[in-house]
C-alpha cells in the first residue's frame, strides 16, 4: 500500500467529520457499524437500507465500503448465524472485508442533509430548521412556496418530485385551513412528533411519513398534514452522500445502489 492509497480508518474520519455522528439521536446508531478500518479503500456503494441484494451489489463491483441511511444494526445483536438475514449479511460483509458505515439522524440533523435536500426539491425558500437543536442543526424544515398554490395542485407535485402514486392526508379544506399552500414544514422520514412545531411555525401544511390514524387527528382543522411514505421522504439522502464522497475521493468509485426501492408496494 502507498502512502496515497486511503484505508477504510481515513473514509471514517472523513465521514465522521461530514456526517458528525455525535448529531443523533440517543436512539440512534450511526456511524462505522462493521469491518476492518486498516485495509486500503477500494471504493463505496451508497444504499438507504443495508439489504442482501445490496451486499451482493457491493461484492460484484468489487466495493470494500457500503454507506447507508439506515443503520442495520439497531439493537443488539444475539447471535451471528446464517439462520438469519442479518447474520448472513454480517457473515458475508466478514468473508469479502466490506466495512458498513451509516448516516442516520445526524444526517436528518444537519441543514444540507435529508430535509434541506427534499426543501430544495420542492422549491422552498427562506428556510430555517424546524426543531432546532443549535445555531444550525435541528430537525425537519419550514419554508415557502415561490407563491401560494391550491393545496391540490401542490401534493400533485409531491406526488411528481417523489415518485408516488398517492398521499396520504388530513381533510384538505377546514374552517381553519386554506385552499391557498405557501408556507410549508417537512421532516422525512417518521415526523410525527414534530406535528406541534409545524403548527407553531404556521405552516400551511406539514409533509413527513409515518403517520398513524389518530396523528392526523392532531392537525385539528389548523394543518394540512400529508404521510408521504418513508423511503420516499428521504430518498435523496442517497445522492447527498454519494455527492460528498465522490466530491473528496474523486479517484475511487462511489456507486448509487441500482437494486434498491421502497419494501413498501402501492397497487
Amino acid at each position: 500500500m502507498t502512502t496515497n492509497t486511503p484505508t477504510i480508518h481515513d473514509l471514517v474520519a472523513w465521514l465522521d467529520d461530514t456526517f458528525r455522528p455525535e448529531l443523533q439521536e440517543d436512539y440512534d446508531n450511526a456511524g462505522f457499524l462493521l469491518g476492518d478500518s486498516q485495509q486500503p479503500y477500494r471504493g463505496a456503494l451508497v444504499a438507504l437500507d443495508l439489504t442482501p441484494s445490496v451486499v451482493d451489489e457491493a461484492i460484484a463491483l468489487g466495493l470494500n465500503l457500503i454507506v447507508t441511511h439506515h443503520p442495520f444494526i439497531f439493537s443488539g445483536l444475539r447471535r451471528i448465524t446464517d439462520g438469519n438475514e442479518t447474520g448472513r449479511m454480517v457473515l458475508a460483509l466478514a468473508q469479502h472485508r466490506i466495512a458498513v458505515y451509516a448516516a442516520h439522524t445526524n444526517l436528518d440533523n444537519l441543514p444540507w442533509g435529508v430535509n434541506g435536500a427534499l426543501a430544495e426539491r420542492l422549491n422552498l425558500h427562506d428556510c430555517r430548521i424546524l426543531s432546532p437543536l443549535g445555531a444550525d442543526t435541528g430537525a425537519g424544515m419550514v419554508g415557502l412556496l415561490p407563491e401560494p398554490m391550491p393545496a391540490e395542485a401542490f401534493l400533485q407535485k409531491v406526488k411528481e418530485i417523489l415518485g408516488i402514486p398517492t398521499l396520504r392526508t388530513s381533510p384538505l379544506t377546514t374552517p381553519h385551513t386554506s385552499l391557498l399552500i405557501q408556507k410549508v414544514a417537512l421532516c422525512g422520514g417518521s415526523g410525527s412528533h414534530f406535528i406541534p412545531d409545524a403548527i407553531a411555525a404556521g405552516a400551511d401544511l406539514y409533509l413527513t411519513a409515518d403517520l398513524k390514524y389518530h396523528d392526523f387527528q392532531r392537525a385539528e382543522g389548523r394543518i394540512i398534514l400529508v404521510d408521504a411514505g418513508h423511503y420516499e421522504t428521504e430518498q435523496f439522502a442517497k445522492e447527498i452522500i454519494s455527492r460528498r464522497i465522490s466530491e473528496k475521493f474523486s479517484n475511487f468509485a462511489c456507486r448509487i445502489s441500482s437494486c434498491q426501492e421502497s419494501i413498501v408496494r402501492y397497487i
